[in-house]
């Protein structure tokens, strides 16, 4: 991913910005944009992801957390990608548990199951591991990623769904929170219902081998744009089950071990 620059020029990564902000806001599809740009490179993919994140910013919203995704080598075998991504939370993606998502919103939504780490103390990259995260860890909660590319049949490529902001689109997330040092995060058991039917389980070794790799990778890739974790930071980790995808109507409930419960509605 250490490509040195981009290939696109600032008015091209502007208007992707504003091409891709649009899809989401207005829950159109569009067809994966290095079709067009086809000398598109990382950097110049997380640019448009960055712009779309300035353009939020400048209308009033704020930046409530960060998202990983692709963290499994399952999912990225499936999507075939070749390394996790990581994307921004805003305010009015967060939707309360046990509150209604409004599928019409959304273009074709999913739902994982995931963790969320809140720092205490700041992470930067290079060179962040484990040990750092876990360290600066204030406590784990668990959280639900509601998933909805822009990229029409859920098609794209990585550098794609990266200027889309990772498919990011609402999030839900409560239950209980817990002391790392409380949980055994590797083998930490989720079990995913809809509509009073289990459809996906899980354990927290899904991520990456460990959840906190994730955070550690988010820290490490943040680096590479002189970013960091501020403390107080709300990290979702990616999935730990599959994507399940929801219809209107459909009902979730989502059990952790040892963290409680989440549930919600698409309405």
């Amino acid at each position: 991913m250490n490509e040195p620059k981009g290939n696109l020029t600032q008015s091209q990564i502007e208007e992707l910005a504003i091409h891709l902000e649009n899809a989401e806001l207005q829950a159109f599809e569009v067809t994966k944009i290095t079709d067009d740009f086809p000398s598109m490179t990382y950097q110049d993919a997380f640019d448009i992801q960055w712009e779309i994140r300035r353009r939020k910013e400048a209308r009033g919203n704020k930046i409530v957390g960060m998202k990983m995704g692709l963290t499994s080598w399952a999912k990225m075998s499936q999507m075939g990608v070749e390394h996790p991504c990581y994307g921004f939370l805003a305010d009015y993606f967060a939707i309360p548990d046990g509150g209604e998502v409004k599928h019409d919103e959304l273009i074709h939504p999913k739902i994982e199951a995931e963790l969320a780490f809140v720092t205490k103390a700041p992470l930067k990259g290079p060179g962040c591991h484990i040990g750092d995260v876990l360290g600066a860890t204030d406590f784990v909660m668990p959280a639900v990623e509601v998933i909805d590319s822009r990229y029409k049949d859920f098609k794209f490529d990585l550098k794609s769904v990266i200027a889309d902001n990772s498919s990011s689109s609402r999030f839900i997330t409560g239950g209980r929170m817990a002391d790392v040092a409380d949980l055994d995060l590797k083998n930490l058991g989720v079990v995913m219902e809809v509509n009073g039917e289990v459809v996906a389980t899980g354990a927290g070794a899904a991520v990456l081998g460990h959840p906190a790799a994730s955070v550690a990778m988010l820290a490490n890739m943040l680096g590479e744009r002189g970013e960091a974790i501020p403390a107080g930071t709300f990290i979702m980790i990616g999935a730990i089950t599959a994507a399940v995808q929801v219809n209107k109507g459909d009902s979730f409930c989502v059990r952790y071990q040892d963290l409680g419960t989440l549930t919600g509605k698409f309405v």
